[in-house]
């Protein structure tokens, strides 16, 4: 399971929250989540009330964007993002995860603008970890197929007055959708089997989301439940440095 920001599959489309069956040097996508609109293309990584409008767009809630935006930036217009997504102008499309981190953050009213990468996530996270555990949100994310949805949860966050508990609240969901959907995908008989004991279901997850100490515990949590063994990284880090090191193996694999 990758986990991170933006990048080129190789389909040309940007990625960053994909499930893949490994073989050695080779990947096959057996899924991903459902994609955000990046309005103003890298600029939306480092604006969350960017992605913030974006999802809100994105999940048929437009209409609630002006009076959201009033309260958390009202510095911001939202007349010529609202306009460039309506005609998909600059607004390119990703998978990313990492990008509805960003989307979290800009809803809940943490920060307009990020002043390094990552920064928004981060504080979300450390939101999350300060104000504790929470049940995930009832039917706050969709498994369609291969495709995982989490923008059923967007009206709660929009709607929520504490940040802290927001967070927490997104933490538990994202945990709750990944791991649902590891179990509903292709390789899900393997996962549930109870006829051949010897071969023992893993899930592997790097990128840049795999250094969210909250979310990798959570997720932990439920791939136990399942009896799925969650391989992450030890020797090496789960973002940048990590996937370079193993585009590299894969390099010499070749």
């Amino acid at each position: 399971m990758a986990i991170d920001g933006v990048g080129l599959g190789p389909d040309g489309g940007l990625w960053g929250g994909e499930l893949l069956r490994v073989d050695g040097g080779n990947a096959e996508r057996i899924g991903h989540l459902s994609p955000l609109r990046l309005p103003g293309g890298d600029r939306a990584a480092r604006e969350p009330w960017r992605m913030a409008v974006s999802a809100l767009h994105g999940a048929g809630l437009e209409q609630r964007v002006a009076g959201w935006l009033n309260k958390h930036y009202p510095e911001r217009e939202a007349g010529p993002l609202l306009n460039m997504l309506d005609r998909d102008l600059f607004c390119p499309s990703t998978s990313s995860l990492g990008r509805w981190f960003d989307a979290a953050a800009g809803l809940l009213g943490l920060r307009a603008e990020s002043r390094y990468e990552g920064q928004a996530a981060m504080e979300l996270e450390g939101l999350a970890a300060a104000h504790g555990s929470v049940s995930a949100l009832t039917g706050g994310y969709l498994v369609r197929g291969d495709c995982l949805d989490f923008s059923p949860m967007l009206p709660t966050l929009l709607e929520c007055e504490d940040p802290g508990y927001g967070a927490a609240l997104f933490h538990a969901t994202i945990a709750a959708g990944l791991a649902e959907w590891v179990i509903a995908a292709p390789q899900g008989d393997l996962l549930r089997s109870a006829v051949d004991r010897e071969k023992v279901a893993k899930i592997a997850v790097g990128g840049g989301c795999a250094m969210n100490v909250v979310l990798m515990s959570a997720l932990r949590r439920h791939f136990d439940e399942h009896g799925v063994t969650l391989l992450d990284a030890k020797q090496a880090p789960p973002n940048d440095g990590g996937l370079a090191l193993g585009q590299g193996w894969v390099a010499r694999c070749a």
